[in-house]
């Protein structure tokens, strides 16, 4: 494969961190100036750049892929939602921008949250590498209220002869650590654009004569090696490996967390979250956020969906407390006065970034990238078919 992977609103490097792992790299276009301190720690070309304003020309004839994640806050639910408003505000500057009419301008004075229109500008790129034949392959990522535009994009992009995809996709049921749905488009000029295959799902699969079957969600205690699991865990740390790792936060405290943290590698807890003085092991769950009706799921799941707005952290371990009636679906925390804060490293690898990554800027920095980012396993699920590759779970420090 030749020509250039053009990235979109790039952010930290999701994309760019999933093509690495593939054999492969993009050029990302990016204007948060965290973000692209963290691309460049991470060794990925960037262009610090307004995306809205960056000229398509010097991308024409050069072009074999493109990736777009426009900024989803106009649309999360973790906001106020007012690119719904804008909607229909958006569908017009995508059909005019397919036509070669650029109104952007006009409709952006209409639009309740200027970063609405944020989500049509893949397609002035793409309106100007289609007079070139160009890309070849097209992905694109989404919270689920956007689905609407890109089925818009789709009929689109079918009128110029791709095949396209377009739904909503768990990021679970690709190993992700983490029941994460966003809105997903794909595109290839050369193939039949599909879905890929999960690899997991909520239970796990037996094998059967066709094959071994799905394995079972990735939980968070897998994924950052603390064990409460009831298979192998990986042991997630500097240089990772192989082997089970203990539970988090004895006597509700992070001592076994030294200050390596800080300098960005990653050590376990080296005792079981035992209460001062008691036999009694404690399980731990984690609250995505304060609101009443946040997700808030045990160790031995997949963590909900990690959002970090104008919220910034609100992410934190409780101990959880038994109680009558409850189930393996509903735990029910403890008090908020034992609750502690996720850290980066943590919310990174639950995100399958590794735990090195080189997240830059202050921790509400570092943690607003971290919830905007794609998760780079799932990312490489998406592209592997488009940049002849395969996907091995291990690459990315999970368990397979």
């Amino acid at each position: 494969m030749t020509g250039l992977i053009l990235d979109l609103f790039a952010g930290p490097g999701g994309w760019s961190r999933a093509l690495t792992v593939l054999g492969a790299h993009d050029i990302g276009l990016e204007w948060d100036e965290w973000a692209c301190k963290t691309r460049a720690a991470a060794g990925e070309l960037t262009i610090r750049t307004d995306v809205a304003r960056y000229p398509t020309r010097p991308f024409v004839g050069r072009t074999v892929g493109l990736l777009a994640s426009p900024p989803c806050q106009a649309w999360s639910m973790a906001g106020k939602r007012l690119g719904l408003v804008d909607q229909p505000l958006v569908h017009q500057a995508v059909a005019d921008l397919a036509a070669g009419h650029d109104t952007r301008e006009r409709l952006l004075t209409s639009c309740k949250d200027a970063r609405s229109l944020l989500a049509a500008e893949p397609m002035r790129y793409l309106h100007a590498l289609n007079t070139a034949g160009e890309p070849e392959w097209i992905a694109m990522e989404e919270v689920p209220d956007v689905l609407p535009l890109w089925r818009q994009y789709a009929a689109i992009l079918r009128t110029w002869g791709f095949s396209v995809w377009a739904g909503i996709l768990n990021a679970a049921d690709y190993g992700v650590p983490q029941t994460r749905r966003r809105a997903i488009l794909l595109a290839s000029r050369t193939k039949a654009a599909r879905p890929p295959e999960p690899t997991h799902a909520r239970a796990g699969e037996p094998e059967t004569l066709f094959g071994p079957g799905r394995a079972r969600w990735v939980s968070m205690a897998e994924a950052l090696g603390w064990g409460a699991t009831d298979r192998p865990v990986p042991t997630v740390c500097a240089g990772g490996g192989p082997g089970g790792g203990p539970e988090p936060f004895p006597s509700g405290s992070r001592k076994a967390l030294t200050t390596s943290r800080e300098r960005g590698s990653w050590k376990h807890r080296t005792q079981s979250p035992v209460t001062a003085g008691s036999r009694t092991t404690r399980s731990w769950v984690l609250r995505n956020n304060s609101q009443a009706n946040a997700t808030v799921r045990r160790l031995d799941e997949p963590a909900g969906t990690l959002f970090f707005g104008h919220r910034v952290n609100e992410c934190v371990w409780l101990p959880e407390q038994p109680h009558a009636g409850s189930t393996p679906a509903s735990p029910r925390p403890s008090c908020s006065s034992e609750a502690i804060r996720i850290t980066a490293v943590e919310a990174g690898i639950l995100q399958t970034f590794p735990a090195w990554y080189p997240w830059q800027g202050t921790k509400s920095r570092q943690f607003q990238q971290i919830g905007n980012a794609v998760p780079p396993l799932m990312a490489a699920h998406l592209l592997a078919p488009y940049v002849g590759a395969r996907v091995r779970q291990d690459d990315f420090g999970l368990a397979a």
